[in-house]
């Protein structure tokens, strides 16, 4: 990942010092369960741990002979140990101990990921609470619906970002495998009693079958939670976007004092947050369309997916904590325009009520049929105003329109119809739909 969407926790767990050292994590727990079996002698095995150390410098040197880092790791870590260093990799396979070892980064980095989407859903869970009673204009295809709840509309990334939660905590379970089987997962030269005892120490779980890796849907699973998880980002980002736009202004990105929008347009405040996690999300889909190509290998295994997952593994993690930090700052600073969300729910003169209009023509005797040729036939009046820049009232033409005398006439006859906190009547009742307003101590 390019430094400008790298962070400093991804930056750690995907480092090359950091993956030796997990590598070496598992070297070491392997010759312990050796030594519990009696195959390395006690004295041994004190010096392997006392002396067991890498550099980072030196595996490279190493491997532009080898050409394999693996060998070169282990040839620069037994070289550090001495004779003893005849115990390491004992039994193993190269992948017994990549594989192992990204279970645990990859594990690592998705306790960074869910940790910071929690924040990232407490953080929306507020935003909706607060203007879970603010009427607002609801949308679809882009147009103005029914009239809606700021807050609900907010409610629903919450809904999502928490099932987003729930995958990749599934995907962290799924993940938290290791694989000490050997070449083909045969366990010939390393026992089942060696894997469940370095399982044991590095808190994970034996694969139950293995070739020479861990099978790769577990992998794909973990990136495809990533992409749905920067897809729902995404959504929310693109919904601030819209909201942020010249006509509608309804949000806005936070804009610092000496922030710039434009080279050439001074007045230029631009959702570029927003905007760049848009952009993000691509990438994280196109990770997991690259991890799903990686799921089929030749026979026990290829190793076509390794030079993939070199590059897969620490972007997709570095953007999908990069895209959650952007949101968790744009959600922190939005600033909302309630007079012009109240402006434009205004906008039309009326039309976003047609809907409960027409109910109340069938309700009151009237054919569906004819009751929606009434109120069409009026909001289009509305609409025609619109367009020549006029205002209409849309209740002023329906107490004017004979069909439509079934509805109640005179001073505020047709008010009832038009109250928007008709609307909201239950919004109460799906908020109470989610535990976290009473963790929040809000409800």
């Amino acid at each position: 990942m390019i430094e400008k969407y790298t962070t400093g926790a991804m930056r750690k767990i995907w480092a090359d010092e950091n993956r030796f050292r997990k590598w070496l994590d598992v070297e070491l727990a392997v010759c312990r369960a050796w030594a519990a079996d009696g195959v390395i002698p006690a004295d041994d095995l004190a010096r392997i741990e006392n002396r067991a150390s890498f550099s980072v410098k030196r595996i490279a040197e190493i491997e532009e002979e080898t050409q394999h880092d693996v060998i070169a790791f282990v040839t620069n870590v037994a070289e550090n140990i001495g004779p003893s260093g005849r115990f390491v990799h004992l039994g193993l396979t190269s992948s017994d101990v990549i594989d192992t070892a990204a279970s645990v980064q990859i594990s690592d980095a998705l306790d960074v990921i869910i940790g910071a989407a929690e924040s990232l859903y407490e953080s929306l869970a507020r935003l909706a609470w607060k203007y879970r009673h603010t009427p607002c204009a609801g949308r679809s295809h882009g147009i103005h619906a029914e009239p809606t709840s700021f807050g609900l509309k907010f409610l629903g990334f919450v809904s999502e970002v928490g099932r987003d939660i729930e995958r990749l905590k599934s995907a962290r379970e799924e993940i938290r495998v290791c694989k000490i089987s050997g070449a083909v997962g045969t366990y010939a030269n390393c026992p089942p009693r060696i894997e469940a005892r370095v399982a044991a120490e590095l808190n994970l779980t034996p694969d139950p079958v293995s070739s020479q890796i861990i099978q790769r849907d577990r992998h794909s699973h973990v990136v495809s939670a990533l992409a749905l998880y920067g897809a729902g980002l995404e959504r929310l980002a693109l919904e601030i976007r819209h909201l942020q736009r010249t006509e509608v202004l309804e949000v806005m990105e936070p804009f610092g004092k000496k922030q710039k929008g434009s080279s050439a347009m001074p007045h230029k405040k631009n959702p570029i947050l927003s905007e760049r996690v848009c952009g993000l999300a691509r990438l994280l889909r196109g990770y997991a369309a690259a991890s799903l190509e990686n799921i089929a290998l030749w026979h026990e295994r290829d190793i076509s997916h390794s030079s993939a997952e070199r590059v897969i593994w620490p972007d997709a993690f570095n953007a999908a904590h990069y895209m959650t930090d952007i949101m968790k700052r744009v959600i922190g600073g939005l600033v909302v325009n309630e007079r012009m969300i109240e402006r434009n729910l205004n906008l039309t003169g009326g039309l976003i009520a047609s809907g409960r209009v027409l109910l109340a023509l069938v309700e009151r005797g009237m054919t569906r049929e004819d009751a929606y040729a009434a109120v069409q036939e009026n909001a289009m009046k509305c609409w025609d105003a619109a367009q020549r820049g006029e205002r209409a009232s849309m209740r002023g033409l329906l107490e004017a329109d004979l069909r439509t005398s079934l509805l109640p006439r005179g001073d505020g006859g047709l008010d009832e119809l038009f109250r928007f906190d008709f609307f909201l009547a239950h919004v109460d009742e799906i908020f109470t739909r989610f535990p976290i307003f009473e963790k929040l101590g809000l409800a």
